[in-house]
């Protein structure tokens, strides 16, 4: 059985859902792909992971970096799990392209299916497919809209007319 719970955000609804222990999803309220991973049968109902979550969502628009993760549940692709996966280390208030992805999961000529698995990310902010940009730092696509990614950008100190620079020091490691 899957579980839903709403949290009120600065920017809207958001629609978390668990399989009972682990978040399985994080979708702004009717954002593209929203749900997408949830099945149709499920019930709202508090879960310590929706409470750490909550947490987690407190601190993070506060504008601080939440120091832990709740337990995550992801099921895809093994190609999409390798995308996220790189998401997940790009750090707070930095950015990467999707270019750079490409070159990091050994597939420097498919950009455009790593924006499919960006865009398809379950689990927004926590999974932080928002610090994606398009080379030369465009603010390309955005489930949740483009508006919600600056003000998110911005939330964590990223100057919109900066991004290359700032994208430069967000190169991870095993690139």
């Amino acid at each position: 059985m899957e579980y839903t719970y709403h949290y009120n955000s600065p920017l809207g609804g958001i629609t978390l859902a668990s399989n009972g222990s682990s978040l399985t999803g994080l979708w702004f309220d009717g954002q593209k792909y929203f749900a997408a991973t949830l099945p149709p049968e499920h019930e709202s109902k508090p879960l310590p992971v929706f409470e750490q979550t909550s947490n987690w969502l407190d601190i993070y628009f506060s504008g601080r970096e939440p120091a832990f993760t709740p337990p995550l549940q992801l099921q895809a692709s093994p190609f999409r799990l390798a995308v996220w996966e790189i998401l997940r280390q790009i750090p707070f208030g930095q950015t990467i392209t999707y270019a750079e992805i490409a070159r990091q999961i050994a597939a420097p000529k498919s950009a455009q299916a790593v924006g499919g698995a960006v865009a398809h990310n379950p689990i927004s902010l926590i999974i932080p497919c928002h610090r994606v940009v398009g080379t030369g730092g465009s603010l390309t696509g955005y489930a949740g809209g483009l508006d919600k990614k600056q003000y998110l950008l911005a939330l964590e100190g990223i100057k919109l007319n900066e991004l290359p620079s700032k994208r430069k020091g967000a190169l991870l490691q095993n690139e």
